[in-house]
């Protein structure tokens, strides 16, 4: 009898154990996840300092090539933990081929949702730091042409290819399985439900510091960011399902990456 109990308590410990790590790691992935892309950031800015005078961080267009092995240090992570957790990636995202297209148009729903609060957020910010000036600081503060390096169309057409088919299809899912599958889904068993969905939100908009286009649109973006997050966490709340947000967040990735694509063009253009 006492030697049942005792493998009882060993097998309580071990849970317990697991639970505690479970939670480190739904505050320890996001929080890695932003040190690889502030290193992968800074790494790219160093490299194309090198040949031309860029502003830190470096221009997104080019930033978004140096993600492609943030995203796959991060698959690989959530994949183990969830894999612990006797999940799998394709379970949280809720992946079935039968429902594509269904997804799709959840997904469509939720980007004008979002887009929205999103976009209202950026103005409000703006607004906040240059009051009546708002629409003409707007051209100033997202785009900064001095800031985009005037490199080779074969270069640009290298970034902009691998951009467009590694970070578009790559980094939503990823992301939305560290904030909202892992961290958010993990303390939501743990915290109340409002911090499961803020918490992970505040790691998700502070991210987004490194893909400001100037540092004027800083305070913006991780404002915007933030409440995409906490509608990206309310929707998978009600959805308990990641794809329809997959899609969603996987078409403001492709038109991240867009005008890497045409760089190439305008260059030519202009008699590069």
């Amino acid at each position: 009898m006492s030697s049942h109990n005792a493998t009882k308590e060993l097998v309580a410990d071990a849970a317990t154990l697991r639970r505690a790590s479970a939670k480190r790691w739904a505050i320890g992935l996001p929080v890695l996840r932003i040190g690889l892309v502030a290193a992968a950031s800074t790494l790219t800015w160093l490299i194309v300092s090198a040949f031309e005078s860029v502003t830190f961080p470096p221009p997104p267009m080019i930033a978004v090539v140096a993600m492609l092995p943030v995203n796959i240090i991060c698959l690989l992570l959530v994949a183990r933990l969830l894999r612990r957790d006797g999940r799998s990636i394709r379970d949280v995202l809720g992946f079935e081929p039968r429902r594509i297209l269904k997804d799709l148009l959840w997904g469509l729903l939720w980007l004008i949702v979002m887009y929205l609060p999103f976009s209202g957020t950026i103005m409000l910010v703006v607004w906040a730091q240059h009051g009546d000036e708002l629409f003409i600081q707007m051209e100033t503060v997202f785009v900064d042409p001095s800031a985009i390096p005037t490199l080779n169309p074969v270069v640009w057409s290298i970034i902009g290819v691998v951009g467009a088919l590694t970070f578009a299809p790559l980094n939503a899912p990823v992301e939305e399985l560290v904030y909202r599958g892992y961290a958010q889904g993990t303390l939501a068993r743990r915290w109340p439900t409002v911090l499961a969905i803020v918490v992970p939100s505040i790691l998700f908009a502070l991210q987004h510091v490194w893909y400001a286009p100037t540092p004027g649109a800083t305070v913006a973006f991780v404002c915007a960011f933030f409440v995409w997050g906490v509608c990206s966490g309310l929707i998978y709340l009600r959805q308990r399902r990641l794809m329809p947000l997959v899609f969603a967040h996987g078409l403001v990735n492709l038109l991240f990456t867009l005008p890497a694509l045409a760089m190439p063009i305008l260059l030519t253009q202009n008699g590069f």
